[in-house]
């Protein structure tokens, strides 16, 4: 089976809320610049009152074409381990009946295969490489200048210019045209696809957990991506403009982010379950540390996700907020990439299940 085009993702989605009743239909309210309309799916039983809810979300950069593939197979597994009454194998990682229906009873699993299909497409059939969405109204009529990267877009640290330090290498831009394709946006959320993503946060209102499936590096990452974690002064934080200009230099010595301990180590222990699960698989081996590790970065899902109950004064539900980067290339031979989904889902699987702990 080679990657799946944009009309296999959306049939895969659609078949399985078709053959399941423990499942529901999802459809996202904003059409994306092609005019296509984007779908999810809610997994799990007892839908009497909301429940706890972890939100999955993939194919935002669409040259990363394989996050498409590891969240529809996580639904379909689920869905049929749960029906057959089964549990679970990826290789050496493996998970009893028990468990699947503990997850099926005890979370809704919200799964978003494919964020970006105008971008997929896209990739798919003219340049592989291909990062962003297709708007084009940004452009000047530059086909290089065409569309945003969507997962700089959200509504975090939005202007990178006075938050952080001048010297930072934040991998963020507001040329259209810039030729790492990580241009922002004319404003935060100016995009329907980080829109939809906005909009499943605030309709499952129990939701508890995040995680965006990107590639690649071979690590899950938790938050801050801005800078280095601290919990020792609440003072520093994204909201006071005393630091800015300071944020995003690894010497650590002008700034760090502050997150609460018990949320910095719960962070910790679900991604560090997620690689020792996903290790268990076949022995490849993906580090969990934070975001800011990677590079430093602003506008991103995962830090404008756990932001969230910050920015309402905790009106709203903290979630705690991941990335996976799988992989070691956008897109693998399929041979190779059948086998990082394994990987990817038996970390998932053993991620919801720390996380009901």
């Amino acid at each position: 089976m080679p990657y799946l085009n944009i009309t296999e993702v959306e049939s895969g989605v659609t078949s399985l809320a078709a053959a399941f009743p423990a499942t529901d239909l999802i459809e996202l309210p904003e059409p994306t610049f092609e005019g296509r309309t984007c779908h999810a799916l809610r997994i799990g039983t007892h839908r009497l009152e909301p429940k706890p809810a972890v939100v999955l979300i993939g194919g935002a950069h669409a040259r990363e074409w394989g996050s498409c593939e590891i969240l529809v197979n996580l639904a379909a597994d689920l869905l049929h381990a749960h029906a057959g009454g089964t549990g679970l194998a990826y290789g050496g990682t493996s998970f009893t009946s028990a468990q699947v229906r503990a997850i099926m009873e005890k979370l809704d699993v919200v799964v978003f295969p494919l964020v970006n299909p105008d971008g997929r497409h896209y990739s798919q059939t003219v340049d592989p490489m291909w990062r962003r969405n297709r708007n084009p109204a940004q452009s000047g009529g530059n086909p290089a200048a065409v569309g945003v990267d969507l997962n700089r877009n959200y509504d975090h640290l939005f202007d990178y210019r006075t938050a952080f330090h001048p010297s930072a290498p934040v991998q963020v831009s507001d040329n259209p045209a810039n030729p790492d394709q990580v241009y922002q946006g004319p404003e935060p959320f100016s995009e329907p696809e980080p829109r939809n993503v906005r909009w499943l946060l605030d309709h499952f209102v129990r939701t508890r957990w995040f995680v965006d499936v990107h590639s690649y590096t071979q690590k899950m990452l938790y938050v801050w991506g801005d800078d280095h974690n601290q919990s020792v002064d609440p003072a520093k934080n994204f909201r006071n403009p005393l630091f800015d200009g300071k944020r995003g230099l690894k010497d650590g010595l002008l700034y760090a982010e502050f997150i609460e301990k018990g949320d910095a180590d719960d962070s910790a222990v679900l991604a560090e379950r997620f690689c020792e699960a996903l290790k268990g698989v076949r022995g490849k081996k993906y580090s969990p540390e934070p975001g800011f590790d990677l590079y430093p970065t602003c506008g991103t899902s995962d830090d404008y996700t756990y932001a969230r109950h910050i920015v309402s004064g905790q009106e709203e539900e903290k979630i705690l907020a991941f990335t996976v980067e799988w992989g070691m290339d956008f897109h693998p031979p399929w041979a190779e990439m059948e086998k990082i989904v394994l990987d990817v889902d038996a970390g998932l699987v053993q991620f919801c299940l720390t996380a009901l702990a």
